[in-house]
């Protein structure tokens, strides 16, 4: 079975002009919003500071970046969860839950790791769970349950699209000196391209219990797959 276009990327680009309170976006107005304190909008940078010697311009432009990344690695590790929940088959239940477990716990280390860095920059971070699949720069998979070979390209596809913004941040960061966010995304991009290359590996077309019929079916032993290209514009 295949997914029907479940990732539906959203852009390209980052949202840079969301930021403050929209009352379009999910869970930025309530009720319960009226009863509290305010002490700083959503999506901004506070102006006094916050002890990193960087301009305002630019740790509201990284920290609103890193924000979206932020938001993305949300979906990845709820992808991630559901995929992991329903692990099944010869090849899957075993090994690839525990591989799963491994891309969870990371992923979650990685939100730490980004949400830290748009603090430290004075942004407040994106944390409804609604809002931060809005703001996402990937979307998650449609509600079901599909073949693990669907899980694992779905995955592979937020892991590209991760790797791909991540190094347009990195490379504005080195732009506006701000060496900090260079040192945290560098290190969850190498990682996130070692996910990559997990489920790349996991998606090859090789397997120990095909069975026969693949002998006689006449695609060469080739197993069917959407077409994917790692190749990204810069």
């Amino acid at each position: 079975m295949q997914t029907h276009d479940n990732q539906g990327f959203s852009h390209d680009e980052f949202k840079l002009s969301k930021s403050g309170f929209d009352p379009n976006m999910p869970g930025h107005m309530n009720q319960h919003s009226n009863e509290m304190i305010l002490r700083q909008e959503p999506r901004t940078a506070r102006k006094e500071g916050s002890g990193i010697s960087l301009p305002y311009e630019t740790r509201l432009e990284m920290g609103l970046m890193l924000d979206e990344h932020l938001c993305a690695l949300n979906v990845a590790l709820h992808q991630y969860t559901k995929h992991h929940w329903l692990t099944e088959g010869a090849e899957s239940f075993g090994s690839l839950h525990h591989i799963l477990d491994e891309h969870i716990d990371v992923t979650e280390k990685h939100i730490d790791m980004v949400g830290e860095r748009v603090a430290r920059l004075g942004v407040v971070p994106t944390a409804h769970p609604v809002t931060q699949h809005e703001i996402s720069y990937i979307k998650h998979e449609v509600e079901g349950r599909y073949t693990m070979r669907d899980y694992l390209r779905n995955d592979l596809e937020h892991e590209i699209k991760i790797q791909g913004m991540m190094r347009k941040t990195i490379k504005r960061a080195h732009e506006l000196n701000d060496f900090g966010t260079v040192q945290v995304l560098e290190e969850v991009l190498l990682k996130r391209e070692d996910f990559g290359y997990h489920l790349w590996s996991l998606l090859e077309d090789d397997t120990l219990v095909r069975g026969m019929t693949h002998l006689l079916d006449g695609k060469e032993d080739i197993a069917n797959n959407r077409h994917l290209n790692d190749n990204l514009p810069n």
